[in-house]
C-alpha cells in the first residue's frame, strides 16, 4: 500500500472513530473495522438493508413494525458500515445460533416465543445452508436484521418488562434503566464466547426473581401432565376430616402432582374417607394459596384446587413481568410490601429477608392501596391521625349526626387549616357544613386507641399513604386482610421501627417502647432514607422454594394479561 493511500485510509478511520465517539457509543473496534468479521454486502444488499431500516418494517417478522427500535437498529448497522455482524462467509456465526436458541426458548423466561419469531428461525437457518447453491444475499440480510430486531426486543423485555407500568398508573420509571442497545449488543453479544451468560446479566438480579424462573419451569411441566378431566366435585356442605368425599381419588392425584402430598404416602384406590395425611396435605395446599389452613374441604379450597395449572403458569409469568419493573439498585436495603400476599419484608444489603410480618392493606372495593415507590424518611411515635377529607365527609359527618358525642368517644378533635384546635368543640350545623366542605378538619389524638396505633412510618407520596401500627389486632388472624382505607397496617410495628432506626445512635427496642409510652408525639428522622416499594404479585416463591399463589385482589393480573394480548409494540 502506497504511503499516500495508507495515510488516506488512516485519516478516514480516524474521522469515522471521531464521529462514532461523538454519538456517545465509542467502540475500540471502530479503530480497526477490518477485525469485526462482519459479512460485507453488495451495493444492492446494502440498499435493501438501509431502506428496510428507514421504513422500520420487515415483513418476515411476526411483528413487522419495529419503529420503536428503528434508531437503535440504524445505529447498530452504522457501526458495522452496513455489513452483517451475525453472518460470516454467508453462514450464521456461533453467536447468532446461540441467540436464536435463546429466542426460540423465550417461554423459559415467561415471555412469548412468538414475539421473538421463535417458530420462524428454523426456516431462516435452512435458507442459509442450502445443499445445492450458495445462500442468497437477501436471505442473509433478512436473517441478520430479524435477529438484531428480535434480540433488541428480547433484551428490553427481560430487562425492563414488555409493558410500561405507567400504563397502569404505577409510578415506576423504567426509562432510566433502558440499555444503550446497539452498544450493549456489540460489546457483550456479537463476539461473546458465552452468549447465554452475557445475556443473563440483563435479567433482574434478585434471588426472588431467580426462584420464580425456576418455579415457572416446574409449573410448566406440571401443567403439561395435569389430568384435564373432571374437576373436583363441589360440595354443598364443608367436608371435615373423618368424613367421606366423592372426589377423594382425584384429590389424591392432584396433591401428589403439586407436591403437597408426598409420593411415599399412598391412599388405597377404593378409599373415600378424608383423613390422616391427606388432611395435612390439604393444609399445606391451603397455606400456599392464602387460605386458612384448617384442613377442611370448603367451597374456597375446592375452587382453588380446581384452578388449572396452566392458569398458575400465567400467574407466575405476570409476576415475572412485575419483577422486571423494579430498579436494579436502591442505594440501601429496601422495604417491600406485596399487596395480594398481605405481607411486608425488609431486606438487608444482600437482599436477604431481615424482617417480615403480616400487613393489612386497602379494601379491594374503593380503597385500594396504590402501587408505587418512595423512601422512608422518619418514624413518628404517638402520632396524630389527620383524618382524610374523604373519610370525614363520607363517615365522620354522618356519624356525628347520628351521635353528637361521637368525636369525644373516638378521642377526636376539630382543627382549622393550620391544625389549630377549635376552642369550642361544639358541633353546630355551621361546623358540620365546614367539615363537609373541607374548611375544617378532624384529627384523632395520640394514644393507644388512635387508628395509627403508637407508631407511624412516613414516606412522601401523592396518595397520603403510610405504614402504621394499629389497635385492631384481630384482623391479622384473617387470611384475607384488605380492611384499610389505603394505608398499610403493621402486625409488628416495633420490630420494623427497631430495624429502620438501626443506624440512628441510641435507638433500640427499649427506647422505642419508651417513646411509644411517652406523653407527647415525637418524630425521629432516619439517619438515611430507606427505599419503600409497594408492589403487586400473585405468585411468590419464598426462600423455602415453595410456590405460593394469591387472589388477584385488585384485578391487576387481569388488566396486565389483557394488555399483553395486544400486538407488538406493547403499550410503552
Amino acid at each position: 500500500m502506497g504511503r499516500a493511500h495508507s495515510n488516506g485510509y488512516r485519516a478516514a478511520v480516524f474521522l469515522f472513530a471521531v464521529f462514532w465517539c461523538a454519538t456517545g457509543v465509542c467502540r475500540a473496534a471502530a479503530l480497526n473495522p477490518g477485525t469485526s468479521g462482519a459479512q460485507t454486502l453488495s451495493p444492492a444488499g446494502q440498499a435493501f438493508l438501509r431502506s428496510t431500516i428507514q421504513t422500520a418494517n420487515l415483513s418476515e417478522l411476526r411483528w413487522p413494525d419495529f419503529r420503536n427500535y428503528r434508531k437503535d437498529v440504524a445505529a447498530f448497522y452504522q457501526f458495522y458500515g452496513y455489513a452483517l455482524p451475525w453472518v460470516s462467509e454467508m453462514q450464521p456465526t456461533p453467536q447468532a445460533r446461540a441467540v436464536v436458541a435463546l429466542l426460540r426458548n423465550a417461554g423459559d423466561k415467561g415471555l412469548s416465543e412468538e414475539d421473538y419469531d421463535g417458530p420462524r428461525w428454523a426456516a431462516r437457518l435452512a435458507k442459509l445452508r442450502p445443499l445445492d447453491r450458495q445462500p442468497a444475499e437477501l436471505d442473509a440480510v433478512k436473517f441478520d436484521l430479524a435477529l438484531t430486531i428480535s434480540l433488541m426486543r428480547y433484551i428490553s423485555a427481560v430487562h425492563t418488562g414488555r409493558i410500561d407500568p405507567r400504563e397502569f398508573g404505577i409510578e415506576v420509571d423504567v426509562a432510566q434503566r433502558k440499555y444503550n442497545l446497539p452498544g450493549f449488543i456489540e460489546d457483550h453479544v456479537v463476539h461473546s464466547p458465552d452468549v447465554t451468560a452475557s445475556l443473563s446479566q440483563v435479567e433482574p438480579p434478585y434471588p426472588g426473581y431467580k426462584r420464580t424462573i425456576r418455579a415457572l419451569e416446574k409449573y410448566r411441566q406440571l401443567a403439561a401432565v395435569q389430568d384435564t378431566g373432571q374437576p373436583l366435585p363441589k360440595v354443598k356442605k364443608t367436608v371435615a376430616p373423618g368424613q367421606s368425599y366423592a372426589g377423594l381419588q382425584r384429590l389424591v392425584r392432584f396433591l401428589h402432582l403439586v407436591g403437597d402430598l408426598p409420593e411415599s404416602v399412598q391412599i388405597p384406590a377404593g378409599d373415600s374417607l378424608y383423613q390422616g395425611p391427606l388432611v395435612e396435605a390439604v393444609k399445606r395446599f391451603q397455606d400456599r394459596h392464602g387460605l386458612d389452613p384448617d384442613g377442611r374441604l370448603g367451597r374456597h379450597t375446592i375452587a382453588e384446587i380446581n384452578v388449572p395449572l396452566a392458569q398458575r403458569v400465567q400467574q407466575i409469568e405476570l409476576t415475572l413481568e412485575r419483577w422486571r419493573w423494579l430498579p436494579e439498585q436502591y442505594g440501601d436495603a429496601p422495604i417491600i410490601v406485596n399487596i395480594p400476599e398481605f405481607r411486608l419484608r425488609a431486606y438487608d444489603k444482600d437482599f436477604h429477608v431481615a424482617v417480615t410480618m403480616k400487613v393489612v392493606v386497602g379494601k379491594a372495593y374503593n380503597h385500594k392501596t396504590p402501587i408505587f415507590m418512595s423512601s422512608l424518611q422518619s418514624v413518628i411515635f404517638r402520632p396524630y391521625w389527620d383524618v382524610p377529607f374523604s373519610i370525614v365527609r363520607a363517615e365522620i359527618v354522618p356519624a356525628i349526626r347520628r351521635n353528637p358525642g361521637y368525636l369525644d368517644k373516638q378521642d377526636m378533635e376539630i382543627v382549622d387549616a393550620r391544625r389549630r384546635v377549635l376552642p369550642d368543640q361544639k358541633v353546630t350545623a355551621a361546623v358540620l357544613d365546614e367539615l363537609r366542605n373541607g374548611t375544617l378538619f378532624v384529627r384523632q389524638k395520640p394514644g393507644p386507641n388512635n387508628s395509627l396505633g403508637l407508631i407511624k412510618f412516613d414516606f412522601p407520596n401523592g396518595y397520603s399513604v403510610y405504614m402504621h401500627d394499629t389497635p385492631a389486632r384481630v384482623l391479622f388472624s384473617r387470611s384475607r386482610r384488605d380492611f384499610s382505607h389505603g394505608c398499610i397496617r403493621l402486625e409488628n410495628a416495633v420490630a420494623l421501627a427497631d430495624w429502620v432506626l438501626r443506624d440512628n445512635p441510641g435507638w433500640d427496642e427499649e427506647r422505642i417502647r419508651a417513646a411509644m409510652d411517652g406523653a407527647d408525639a415525637q418524630e425521629v428522622k432516619l439517619a438515611h432514607p430507606i427505599p419503600v416499594l409497594i408492589v403487586y404479585g400473585t405468585a411468590i416463591v419464598r426462600s423455602d422454594g415453595l410456590v405460593r399463589f394469591y387472589d388477584d385482589l385488585y384485578g391487576q393480573d387481569a388488566a396486565l394479561e389483557q394488555a399483553l394480548r395486544t400486538q407488538y409494540p406493547y403499550p410503552h
